[in-house]
Parts: structure tokens; sequence; C-alpha cells
């Protein structure tokens, strides 16, 4: 499993404790309210890349697009590395779901139901809506704000008393109300968020119970917040409210009492050991997965535990006697590899790499950390080797900054410095360093024929151009 940031100009949606929100970062600022956090200069969205939990998280997902008329619309899942649960969709293409939001979901259920509503938002074409919305309110904002200044001028000319006063009501009021109906607009596309997942979850077979008792808990944590709180301020329907709205919809899904298949569950828990085992510090792996618990999800946390903590030899003896238990399973071979090769043994870590890499049904992540460890043996026929794997997984997934890095050495080492200063020039793209990009893809131009294809690639680079800065206060 690796972290890496998604690069972005726009904001980073703000962690939020309240689940499944449709998050566009500039509705609250068009409304006249605090703008949410900006990223830190040239970072973007932490995210998580990990082959086993993407399948996983694929299979979860698909029949639902499928049902919504969406399989034909490349929809991913990325995984964000924030303990909060929240999931969200901030364009048509891409479901984001927090790192906490799985680890906290119980069964495969309760999560798939947080997919079904964010695919509500998407088949409903919610964002394009809520944008045309924002220009309305845009326009009205400039013309309330002009009749707002027009008072205040009309006041002080005519020296009335509290004339200046009346001008800020003016300023004021109808800001408000701008707001308030956009946040009006807002919740009710959250309504028929809901109502669409239940259908999507009914047309699939799937009990709607996991998304309902997700609600539930969240209605039940957020009483007391939301407590004498004003409703027509909130974005999304109040938890008593929603829940109440929702409950007769999902109740009469005829699955309600489906039960998640043994196999998808134990897939399910293995996921969040996974996640408990990287993320969390060993310690708290050993609290919720104790020694006397011996089930394949405790087992399969303590040994990434471990290994980022304990030393390699017990690790690798914990993850042997998980692939002794599931010998087919290609991200207990995964771990073994990774382990070895961050431990700087990267010629061990090559053979169950590659074992893994021919066990997994998407198999592109574990590929390229395949490329990695051949990289790092010095072995020149595993660089030649590595060139072909990691030029393969760079076609498949061309955003992954740290695989055209591996190439870019791999070619280097080959002697090959075009294409290693193309590579290289592709990877700062991907991390958003446009700058040190384009200085590496214009060194590329000079050792490739002008007109070859290695020369058109870097050229277009050569022509990108940076990111607008941030505005001040924003």
């Amino acid at each position: 499993m690796t972290t890496a940031n998604i690069p972005t100009t726009s904001r980073r949606p703000r962690a939020l404790t309240r689940p499944l929100t449709l998050t566009l970062a500039f509705v609250m600022a068009a409304a006249g309210a605090p703008a949410q956090a900006q990223n830190p200069p040239g970072r973007g969205l932490p995210i998580i890349r990990d082959a086993e939990i993407e399948q996983l998280l694929r299979d979860y997902s698909q029949p639902i697009l499928r049902t919504a008329g969406l399989a034909k619309q490349n929809v991913r899942v990325v995984i964000i590395n924030d303990r909060a649960f929240n999931a969200f969709v901030a364009d048509g293409h891409r479901i984001f779901v927090n790192a906490g939001a799985l680890m906290e979901s119980e069964s495969p259920n309760q999560i798939i139901g947080v997919f079904a509503h964010e695919t509500g938002h998407i088949a409903g074409g919610h964002l394009s809506r809520l944008r045309d919305q924002l220009a309305k309110a845009q326009t009205q904002s400039i013309v309330a704000m002009l009749l707002g200044v027009g008072a205040m001028v009309a006041g002080a000319s005519a020296g009335a008393r509290g004339g200046g006063n009346i001008g800020v009501a003016a300023l004021t009021m109808p800001q408000e109300l701008i707001r308030r109906s956009l946040l009006a607009y807002q919740r009710t596309q959250e309504d028929q968020a809901d109502r669409a997942a239940v259908k999507f979850l009914t047309a699939t077979h799937q009990s709607a119970k996991g998304m309902h008792d997700t609600f539930k808990r969240f209605a039940d944590q957020s009483l007391f917040i939301s407590h004498g709180a004003d409703p027509f301020v909130q974005s999304h329907p109040m938890p008593a409210e929603r829940l109440a709205g929702l409950q007769d919809i999902a109740r009469a899904n005829p699955y309600w009492d489906k039960k998640d298949p043994p196999n998808l569950q134990l897939r399910h828990d293995l996921m969040r050991a996974k996640l408990f085992g990287f993320i969390e510090r060993p310690e708290a792996v050993l609290r919720h997965y104790p020694p006397q618990d011996v089930s394949l999800p405790a087992r399969y946390a303590r040994a990434i535990a471990s290994y980022r903590s304990a030393g390699l030899r017990d690790a690798i003896t914990q993850v042997d006697s998980l692939i002794q238990t599931q010998p087919s399973n290609p991200y207990f071979h995964e771990l073994k590899g990774q382990a070895l090769m961050e431990s700087g043994r990267a010629a061990e870590a090559v053979a169950p790499l590659r074992r893994a890499a021919q066990l997994a049904q998407n198999p592109v992540l574990i590929q390229a950390l395949l490329g990695q460890a051949m990289v790092a043996t010095n072995d020149a026929k595993l660089t030649s080797e590595a060139v072909a794997i990691l030029r393969r997984v760079v076609t498949r997934e061309p955003e992954l900054a740290e695989a055209y890095t591996q190439l870019a050495m791999a070619y280097g080492r080959s002697g090959s410095l075009a294409e290693a200063d193309l590579a290289s020039a592709h990877a700062a793209a991907m991390r958003g360093d446009i700058p040190t990009a384009r200085q590496l893809a214009a060194r590329a131009k000079t050792r490739f024929p002008v007109g070859s294809p290695g020369w058109i690639k870097a050229d277009d680079i050569v022509g990108l151009k940076p990111p607008p800065s941030p505005l001040p206060g924003r």
C-alpha cells in the first residue's frame, strides 16, 4: 500500500464527521460563507493506492454504476488518507472515500450504501445543476451588492439619519437569502441521492439496511450537536428528518434482511485490517487486534504492524503463515515482497512480487512495485525487464508518478538518456511540479530526433502552463 498526493489547484474538501456529502469547494464561498481550508502549496489530496483495496471497491461499486447507467463513464473510487468518516463526489468521474469510512464500516453493505448515495449525485447531474444555481446566485449576489451600495450612497447623500445602517441591511439581507436558497437546493439534492441509492440497491438485489444503519448512527451522534440548530442554514437535511425520510423507502427494499456473502465479508474485514495496520500506530493495532484474536484479518493487521516496527524476521514469519493459510491470495505475497524491498532486500522481493502479479486480478499497482524492486537490484537483466513492465504500468496508470520515476531510473541505467529525461518530466508533471517538468522535457527534446514520438511528447510537456496561484485569503 502506498500514499501519494493528487495535484490540484482547487481547494481540498474539509474532512467532515458527517457521511455522504456532495462536496463542491466553491459552494459556500459563492454564498458568502467562510472558505474551506486551502491546500498547502504544491500539495494535493493525500491518497492511498493499494491493489487489494481498489479491487474490492471496484467490486462494490461496479454493479451500482452499471445500474445507474454510468458503466462507460470510467467512474473510479479514490481513497483519501483521512480518518474522518466521509465520502463525496467532486466531478462526474471519481467517488472519493476517506480511509476512516472504510475502517468504520463493519460490513460491505454499509460502504456499498455510501457508494450508492454518491452514485445518485452523479447520475442525477447534481454537480452541473448546482453550478447553474451558483451562477444564478453570483448574479443575484452582484445585483444585491450594487443595490446595497446604492442605498448606502443615497442615505449618505440625503443625510438621512441611520441611512448607512439601512444600506448595510440592504447589502447583507439579500446575501443571506441567497445563501439559504442555495443550501435548500443542496438539501433537496441530498434527499434525491438517498432515494436514488435505494433504487440502485434494490435493482442490484442488495439490502438498504447498511445505508440506513450508517445514517442512524450518525443521526444519533449528531443529535446533541444539531440540537437548536437552524435547519435552514444546513447543507444537508437535519439528521432526524433525513433518517425519517429514508427509513420508509429503505425498509420497503425487498432485500432488507439479505446478508453479505461470507467471502465478501472476509475480504471486507481484511481490507479494514490492512488499513489499520498501515495507518495506526503498532500499539493501537495490537489494541484493536490483540494476540488472542487468531482470525485471518487480525493476523494480517499484526503482520503489517510487525514489519513496520518490530523488524523483518518476525514480520516475514507472520506473512509466511498467512501465505500457508491462503496460498493463492496475491496480496499476502505482495506484502512479503514489499516488506523485503523496503528492508533493502530487493533481490529477494522480486519472486513474491512476481507471484503476486500473476495471481492478482488487476495487477498494475503490484507490477509497479515489482518494477521498482527490479530497478533496486542493480541487475542489468532485471533492469531491462523492469523497463518493459513499467512501460505497461504507465500506459495503464498514466498518473502514477512513482512508476515514471522508476522508469526514468531504469532508462538511465540502460543508457537511454532521452527516455530517462522524458519519464522524469512525466513524473514531475504528475506531482504538480510544472517548472521542473518543463525543464526536463526541454532537455529531452535536445536528445530526441525532431518530430519523433518522444520529441512530440516532450514538446507537449514543455507547453504546460503552471497552475494559477491561489487567491489571497481563500
